[in-house]
């Protein structure tokens, strides 16, 4: 082969050899530079779910935080409103009590009434009108806020309301009956305040 002609294809052989080694280079640098941009989308990528997880652990701690308080706000709503019940309880309570001790006190005066009554029914020189009417008015006064007469004669003995302080002898086919009354006994709403004194047969 002729010199020229060899040194022509050597010149042609490294001009080809520059040309892959550039081209080469040239993809080298290409991957390199997609591996980067890769890495760098992996990486915001992983910031980015980095960031929603705080965001979800932040909303998560928000979450629990407001049900411990309307847990806490029911508990004192439910507390308050015991209270308030107890309350009005309480101040009822109260009030019956109060009232139970005025008619209690208001229970010698009746005996009072039913005694001058009793003394006034033989004696026809004495007009008793003003002093029926009072205590007609009290009674009925009284009986309008609860309070109801204990034993009349002939009912039967009840020694939850009747106090037996005299025995007579009877039949006692229907059990022990009330006699005579010789107190009234009265109940202030259902409530016994104070029993009757009886004389039971039977």
């Amino acid at each position: 082969m002729d010199a020229a002609v060899q040194g022509e294809v050597e010149g042609e052989v490294d001009d080809a050899e520059r040309t892959i080694e550039a081209e080469l280079l040239d993809l080298v640098e290409a991957e390199a530079a997609e591996a980067e941009a890769v890495e760098v989308e992996a990486q915001a990528g992983a910031e980015a779910v980095g960031a929603e997880a705080e965001a979800d652990s932040d909303l998560a701690v928000v979450t629990r935080e407001r049900d411990e308080y309307l847990d806490a706000l029911r508990r004192l709503q439910a507390d308050f409103d015991n209270f308030r019940k107890r309350v009005q309880r309480q101040q009822q309570d109260v009030v019956a009590r109060a009232a139970e001790q005025v008619v209690t006190a208001l229970l010698p005066a009746l005996d009072a009434f039913d005694l001058a009554e009793s003394h006034l029914a033989g004696d026809e020189s004495v007009s008793p009108g003003g002093l029926l009417q009072a205590a007609a008015l009290l009674r009925d006064t009284l009986a309008k806020e609860g309070l109801e007469r204990v034993a009349e004669a002939g009912d039967l003995f009840d020694p939850t309301a009747h106090q037996a302080v005299e025995h007579v002898e009877g039949d006692g086919e229907d059990g022990p009956l009330v006699d005579t009354v010789l107190r009234p006994g009265y109940r202030w709403k259902g409530r016994v305040v104070r029993p009757a004194m009886v004389k039971v047969r039977g």
